[in-house]
């Protein structure tokens, strides 16, 4: 009987407004409350699937306010505020003030802060953990995306999570990238990060290890980086690289809410893509990168030679190119790379095609999206600086133009994906 069960439900509604044990704040921190350690409370998302409170990871005695996966008994961390500050004791209070989060110690001292300037305070603020694991501060009033005073999906730790943005927010001056935990027991930032280059001709992800580059994404071509393996085989995710005057960013969703699937810097120096679906026991390790085959690495043929796991050696030279240093390639030590046999000539040059390959860095190219490969061929015969040209975009059988006008360097092929890499030579090396 339908009245029978509106009169509980009005009950039950009344109960839970009139009952503070039974509070439906689950998941916002009011301006007039706090979380301590003491108290042993979370926060738990809308859907169940985030939580938030405070932990002191693996043998550590340090304690850390985090988020991590409410279900999985495999306790997976995503975010981690105070990683770079723990509280040494187990007194730790987190509250609201002066329209920032504060994180207190044993002695009220403020070890972690949201660190805004202080806004109008027209309007009571909230803390809120959101049902897709982003921790929100925002006035009470406002519930809109675009209102938000604080997130932490700004501020990501080792965890790209769905919904998540990698790259830069250009409004605020944000670049947003992943840093790895110190190692298991240690969340504080380690020395291997994942960033968004825009210095480069192209947006391009690299792979650091204390700032030094160790692996590439190659450019966005459309459907994905270039250098990245294939996500797009996966039907319950769909992702997505924005280049816009807001936001230069890569980001990806669920289709299928009932799995969870994250991107994570590890502390070993990988990038790794892992899944979990509802009957799983462990997180399925989808990818990874660099991988062990080597032509993952960072220039590790050097300039004008393109790696290959088929041959041995694992680098060869460009058609028309020799190798710069016989002895050193001998030791397996290529980095010397290749040089041109012809000097070009700047007219009556032509091109060689090269299929399947990662596009070469960036740094020294020059994009036009609003020409064709016929039109990019042209452009690039009529600069005498050019080197090499391709589509910028591979989709309708191929958009746009890159033109690089330096050396050519980290370049390698694949077997199934890769896109066509047209590299200038004179007329006598074309044969």
């Amino acid at each position: 009987d339908n009245s029978y069960i509106l009169s509980f439900l009005l009950v039950f509604s009344v109960m839970i407004l009139f009952h503070p044990a039974l509070s439906i704040y689950v998941n916002t921190l009011l301006s007039t409350e706090s979380l301590t350690i003491s108290s042993n409370r979370t926060f738990v998302s809308p859907g169940n699937v985030f939580e938030l409170g405070f932990f002191t990871p693996g043998s550590s005695s340090r304690w850390y306010l985090g988020i991590w996966y409410k279900k999985l008994s495999d306790r997976t961390y995503v975010w981690v505020a105070n990683r770079d500050s723990p509280l040494s004791s187990s007194i730790g209070t987190l509250k609201i003030s002066n329209m920032n989060l504060v994180l207190l110690d044993h002695s009220n001292k403020s070890v972690w802060s949201t660190n805004l300037t202080r806004g109008n305070e027209r309007s009571p603020v909230v803390a809120e953990l959101l049902a897709n694991g982003n921790f929100v501060i925002r006035y009470c009033n406002n519930n809109d995306v675009s209102g938000f005073l604080w997130q932490s999906f700004d501020f990501p730790t080792d965890t790209l999570l769905p919904e998540m943005k990698l790259g830069y927010d250009l409004k605020k001056g944000l670049n947003r990238f992943l840093t790895s935990w110190r190692n298991s027991d240690d969340p504080s930032s380690g020395e291997i990060s994942y960033k968004l280059d825009t210095q480069t001709g192209m947006p391009e992800f690299y792979l650091l290890q204390s700032g030094a580059r160790m692996h590439r994404s190659g450019p966005w071509n459309g459907v994905r980086f270039s250098g990245m393996p294939g996500d797009q085989k996966l039907n319950y995710m769909v992702y997505n690289f924005t280049e816009n005057s807001e936001d230069v960013a890569y980001t990806f969703r669920m289709t299928n809410k009932s799995i969870y699937s994250r991107l994570k810097i590890s502390s070993e120096g990988f990038l790794e893509r892992l899944t979990w679906t509802p009957n799983s026991i462990t997180w399925n390790m989808f990818w990874y990168l660099p991988l062990e085959n080597q032509c993952d690495i960072y220039m590790i043929c050097g300039r004008y030679a393109y790696c290959d796991v088929n041959t041995s050696p694992l680098c060869n030279c460009i058609q028309g190119f020799n190798r710069s240093n016989e002895e050193r390639w001998d030791l397996k030590d290529w980095s010397s790379g290749c040089i041109r046999r012809t000097p070009l000539s700047c007219s009556g040059d032509g091109f060689t095609r090269m299929r399947k390959m990662k596009l070469p860095d960036t740094r020294m190219a020059i994009v036009d999206r609003s020409i064709g490969v016929k039109e990019c061929e042209k452009r690039c015969l009529s600069d005498c600086n050019c080197t090499a040209f391709a589509n910028a975009d591979i989709r309708n059988g191929g958009t746009g133009c890159v033109i690089w006008t330096g050396e050519l360097e980290d370049i390698r092929n694949y077997f199934d994906d890769g896109q066509d890499l047209y590299v200038r030579l004179a007329a006598a090396d074309l044969v």
